[in-house]
């Protein structure tokens, strides 16, 4: 394992999204393990910079692992839209290569007992 240490947030956005970005340039297809929450915010940012800038993410795929359960994928508190309106609506991603959990799907609630 590598750390890297930086001196802030800014810095430590940046550098993430350099590190994605080399991956899906050496690696169009690249597949993404992707958090939510404001951590990783920076560097979405820095993503959707980099695709306004000619970065291409046609064919790179995508996963989360968590969702709210109970909330649809349109739920203004749920996992999918933050990814949706941080991310995913503002770079050339095909939508068939996202995967997030559904929420309010009743086999999700299922796993729980």
């Amino acid at each position: 394992m590598r750390i890297l240490i930086e001196k802030d947030y800014g810095a430590i956005s940046e550098r993430a999204a350099l590190l994605i970005a080399s991956e899906i340039r050496r690696k169009p297809g690249t597949v993404l393990g992707l958090a939510t929450g404001s951590t990783p915010v920076g560097t979405y940012e820095r993503l959707v910079r980099m695709h306004e800038e000619g970065l291409d993410f046609s064919k790179v795929r995508t996963f989360n692992l968590d969702e709210y359960l109970g909330l649809s994928p349109d739920n203004p508190n749920s996992y999918n839209r933050f990814m949706w309106d941080n991310l995913f609506s503002r770079i050339n991603i095909d939508p068939v290569h996202v995967r997030i959990p559904k929420g309010d799907d009743p086999r999700q609630r299922s796993l729980l007992r």
